[in-house]
């Protein structure tokens, strides 16, 4: 998820809407629809304390290990938090839906196609050397990411066709076409290299040297593996930029890694770290009744989260001859009995997940309307026909764990698709072979999830092994694609666009490292994708993203599990937080900060428990 959460803000997507007035327009910031919220002379985002104190130090977890400080390219487990280090040409509002402002750059000029953007850097742009940030820096980061970085680097930038050197501080990218109207945002979220610092290194290696980059940390220590210690620089260049001000307030900021959730959970609850965000229902429920807890010294919160809903699935390897019928990824959903495990497993914290945007207005609910079938009837017959006469709905049960009926449903339709249960019970094909596959997962808490659903497919003659792995052998097998199921979760983005070609598209399938973790190859999500890129106003977004969407969940591609509307939170009660959270994003390392006097009075009753 570090790589994914690294390309996301290198593309830009924690962002909101905007506007093209004049040809060109000059501007302090760009939205890829709608108005910007703040003006150019605004101060600070809405979301922060510009008056929040610097320093404290903040001990944090991170799940399993790592072995890199490089998160650019394919190779390695990049540390957790190793972001903090980098700037990017603009930077994310976190209270607008696709919106960037000004951070290395200080204004950029587009014209109404957005045919290609210009940014002006700031002259008094640093890196963390104190060497200036300039347009060679800038062409350096787009030349080396696209050759030697990640492989969806070439893919995020694919419409970039030109970069240009203007002057020492101003740079053009010009793009391909005219149908991509994000394509500025794309080319703000570049992440600002040092060419200085990478030439004489190489680039497509993992490393362990603390990197150079101009953000407002440097890391201070690494114990590989085990921790890594991230510094503020004090009187950074961009403390007082209207991006910045109240940001980034911890003195130092420390990831501690442990192997196993339990004895994470109980490391905070003694004080090892200072804040955790909780995944696991059984833990929210069960693991937070202890001492310190009913005293108030640790605080126990849900906060809202206004993004859509991450798609969790049990996502089938289209790679798989077993897996490309549609019927047999159907039949195999109705193994899966969300109402029991949300009742026995998970405390009925949960609900099914039924759209890849599930929460917001990008979801398809219902059945399309007029402006969406207009989009579909295109491609009438080349769609499975449930897109125009359902609404989609995964398999219901009532809890009890009777799924009988589902089963007696999911037998016909592997039947149709050449499966039959033989005097042995065994499914099997036309050949006598029995289907069998393998879920894979790092993560020893996913098995109480896929258990059940394994022995659901007992019961049709299928064999499920479940094969958990440490987190080095699973990032190989999944850059490889050497796996049949796993536990996907694509976070969306509010602002849908380039990264949905990364997810989904025929291009996409057969990338080492890639995220279209199913291998999907069909030629009409490949155009459904580039109208969503294409989209040249929010409500065309919005009605081209649900049929996508809704042709993406009648394709079956996985099995969609679970989710929680809020964010799930837990911390020792040393910290001061901002009046007006960030609308889509929860906010800790970015707007809180240490509250000195509480800090102090924390300290002095822990040393009385």
């Amino acid at each position: 998820m570090l790589r994914i959460a690294v390309l996301i803000a290198a593309i830009g997507l924690v962002v909101g809407p905007a506007a093209v007035a004049a040809d060109p327009k000059v501007s302090h910031g760009f939205a890829i629809h709608g108005e910007l919220g703040y003006p150019a002379d605004f101060k600070h985002f809405n979301y922060v304390n510009p008056d929040a104190p610097k320093g404290g130090d903040v001990v944090l977890s991170a799940p399993r290990t790592f072995d890199s400080l490089h998160p650019f390219i394919l190779k390695g487990v990049a540390a957790a938090g190793i972001a903090i280090v980098y700037q990017s040409l603009m930077a994310a509002s976190a209270d607008e839906a696709a919106t960037q402002y000004g951070l290395i750059a200080k204004s950029i000029e587009f014209p109404a196609d957005r045919s290609w953007a210009i940014f002006e850097l700031r002259p008094e742009a640093r890196f963390n050397d104190d060497k200036p940030i300039t347009a060679d820096d800038v062409l350096f980061s787009h030349e080396i990411l696209t050759t030697k970085g990640h492989p969806q680097y070439k893919a995020i930038y694919a419409d970039i066709v030109k970069v240009e050197k203007l002057g020492p501080h101003k740079v053009k990218f010009t793009f391909k076409g005219k149908d991509n109207r994000e394509m500025p945002s794309v080319a703000g979220g570049l992440t600002v290299l040092p060419k200085h610092y990478w030439e004489s290194r190489e680039f497509d290696k993992t490393t362990l040297e603390p990197p150079l980059g101009s953000g407002p940390y440097k890391i201070s220590n690494v114990d590989p593996g085990r921790s890594i210690t991230y510094e503020r620089i004090k009187d950074h260049w961009s403390d007082k930029l209207p991006v910045m001000v109240g940001r980034y307030n911890f003195g130092t900021i420390r990831f501690e890694y442990y192997r196993d959730s339990t004895v994470e959970v109980e490391a905070l609850k003694s004080g090892a770290f200072d804040f955790r965000q909780e995944y696991t229902a059984r833990d929210w429920a069960t693991s937070y009744d202890f001492p310190a807890a009913r005293q108030g010294l640790v605080k126990k919160e849900e906060v809202a989260n206004n993004n859509p809903q991450r798609m969790q699935s049990f996502t089938f390897n289209m790679r798989r001859d077993m897996f490309k019928d549609r019927r047999v990824r159907e039949a195999l959903g109705y193994a899966f009995d969300f109402e029991w495990s949300n009742k026995t497993l998970f405390y009925g914290q949960y609900v099914r997940l039924k759209s890849h945007w599930h929460g917001s207005d990008l979801a398809a609910t219902g059945l399309p309307g007029p402006e969406e079938l207009k989009i579909l009837e295109k491609y009438r017959g080349r769609i499975p026909e449930e897109v125009f006469t359902k609404a989609y709905e995964p398999p219901t049960y009532d809890g009890s764990g009777n799924i009988r009926e589902g089963l007696r449903k999911a037998l016909a339709l592997l039947k149709e698709a050449g499966w039959t249960v033989n005097k042995d019970g065994k499914l099997v094909n036309a050949q006598g072979k029995q289907m069998e596959f393998e879920i894979l997962y790092q993560q020893p808490g996913l098995e109480r999830m896929a258990q059940p659903f394994a022995k659901n497919l007992e019961r049709l003659g299928v064999v499920c092994r479940l094969r958990l792995i440490d987190a080095a052998q699973y990032q190989n097998r999944m850059d490889s694609y050497d796996f049949d199921v796993v536990f996907g979760g694509i976070p969306m983005s509010l602002s849908p666009g380039t990264e949905q070609r990364l997810y989904w598209t025929s291009a996409e399938a057969d990338k080492i490292g890639g995220d279209n973790i199913g291998g999907i190859k069909d030629p009409v999500i490949d155009e459904l994708v580039e109208l969503v890129v294409a989209a040249p106003d929010r409500e065309t977004l919005v009605t081209r993203t649900r049929a996508l969407d809704r042709v993406l969940l009648w394709g079956h591609y996985g099995i969609p599990q679970y989710g929680a509307p809020t964010y799930r939170i837990v911390y020792w009660d040393k910290f001061g937080k901002p009046a007006t959270p960030p609308k889509y994003a929860l906010g800790f390392t970015d707007t809180w900060w240490v509250d000195k006097a509480k800090a102090e009075q924390l300290a002095q009753k822990r040393r009385a428990l």
